[in-house]
């Protein structure tokens, strides 16, 4: 879940997303997910009992992919899920001896190293500025041991995931955002709400949070970049570029 105000009544679901439940969309982002689950395993590697903190725990039942590492990931008695959606509390109803705690991205409620791992997926580019999203980062970076591991969609694909508009993320911010309001979508307008992010937007992102051994991997689509996968690591061994 993101990590700033929660929609009002009629606006976009708990996912930031307006996309229906069984719409062509909502079944593709489940095809890449489950590609991005299967990065993150790949990346990290995450042992039987390797604590893992997921940052973006959501409320939103509508999509199977909602909160998908609570659903895949194996033992949910070593995750720890956060967000800002108080009510992603049911989360330790659907997944025995997983804890659930309400916190804020940009300032994380846990002390150094406290985890693991550390995943988070479409939530940056909810956090707002640039700013912000380097001080996410430097969060995700400050808890983990071991890993982190952040997705979030490519700038530069053709369809715009939240709106399901193509093309017009491509003008630059100002212009984009103008031609949401004018759409009568102000809701995502606000850059506080979304902030999308190219590769060199993420890397640099990265280096102003003061995280290293970085690299930035994708999932794609029809051979075009979807996501964005943002892979450091504490370990001292390069994930290597990508």
């Amino acid at each position: 879940m993101p990590t700033n105000q929660r929609p009002n009544a009629g606006s976009p679901n708990a996912q930031y997303n307006v996309a229906a439940p069984d719409s062509l969309p909502v079944r593709t982002a489940l095809h890449q997910r489950r590609k991005m689950f299967a990065a993150f395993l790949a990346a990290a590697r995450p042992g039987e009992d390797d604590t893992v903190l997921d940052i973006g725990a959501t409320s939103d039942r509508s999509y199977e992919h909602s909160n998908y590492l609570e659903a895949w990931l194996p033992n949910p008695r070593r995750i720890t899920a956060a967000g800002i959606d108080p009510g992603a509390i049911f989360l330790e109803d659907q997944y025995p001896g997983l804890r659930f705690v309400e916190a804020d991205g940009r300032d994380l409620p846990f002390p150094d190293g406290s985890f693991e791992h550390v995943h988070s997926s479409a939530v940056l580019e909810h956090v707002g500025s640039r700013d912000a999203q380097a001080k996410f980062l430097a969060e995700c970076w400050r808890v983990a041991r071991s890993t982190v591991f952040i997705t979030t969609p490519n700038r530069w694909f053709p369809i715009e995931f939240h709106t399901v508009l193509p093309l017009v993320h491509w003008l630059p911010a100002p212009l984009f955002r103008g031609a949401l309001r004018a759409m009568g979508r102000d809701f995502f307008a606000r850059e506080e709400n979304l902030n999308l992010l190219a590769r060199a937007d993420l890397l640099r992102a990265a280096r102003q949070a003061g995280m290293r051994n970085v690299s930035v991997a994708s999932v794609s689509l029809l051979g075009w970049p979807t996501n964005l996968l943002l892979i450091a690591r504490k370990s001292g061994a390069s994930a290597g570029a990508q």
